[in-house]
This record gives C-alpha cells, sequence and structure tokens, in this order.
C-alpha cells in the first residue's frame, strides 16, 4: 500500500461512523429508495438510519472490519466517498486510525 486511494474501507469503516448528517439521500429515484429496507432508513425519511453517529447498515467493528449490509443498493453519497479523501482522513482521525507508515499523499 503506497497511496491514499490504496485504503481498504472494508478494515475502516470510520465514514459510515462519524456523523449521522451524512449518508442522506440527494439524487436517488423514488424506485432506488424503495430498495432499501426500510429498517435502514431513517424516521423522516431523507437519509440512513444511524445509531447515534453510526449508519445502521454497517456491520462490524470500525478500524477491524466492517462492510455495509446494503452495499449493492447503498446512497449516492456513500457511492461517492473517496478512500482517501479530506472527509475520509478525517473520519478516521476521529477514530484514530493512523495512515500505514508506507502510505502518502498523492
Amino acid at each position: 500500500m503506497n497511496s491514499l486511494s490504496d485504503l481498504d474501507c472494508q478494515t475502516c469503516g470510520a465514514c459510515c461512523s462519524f456523523s449521522p448528517d451524512w449518508p442522506r439521500f440527494s439524487t436517488e429515484s423514488d424506485a432506488a429508495l424503495d430498495l432499501l429496507p426500510p429498517r435502514f432508513v431513517a424516521a423522516d425519511e431523507t437519509g440512513m438510519r444511524c445509531n447515534g453517529s453510526r449508519c445502521a447498515a454497517l456491520s462490524g467493528r470500525v478500524g477491524v472490519e466492517t462492510s455495509c449490509l446494503v452495499y449493492d443498493i447503498r446512497p449516492v453519497v456513500c457511492r461517492e466517498c473517496v478512500p482517501g479523501d479530506a472527509a475520509c482522513l478525517m473520519a478516521r482521525d476521529a477514530f484514530g486510525l493512523t495512515l500505514p507508515s508506507d502510505m502518502s499523499a498523492l
């Protein structure tokens, strides 16, 4: 691993646990939203349901092993997450997840 874009989301999960304001619906069609199991949708239907700051669809332990329970139908905001971007690094920092020593910025 030698660049920020090589960060592995499945051993992180910080962005999915950082803020209840991040997993908001934006350009999803009604048909796409209908595919999401209701237990993962916020009561006001504006985004994913969160338990505190953690997305309800995140499984596993942040910084160890995580997965998205709705990965194939996840919202646009989740699809647009970029490993190593400013938001990723901010979330990782909030959880004390350091970068590997061989990692360099692009």
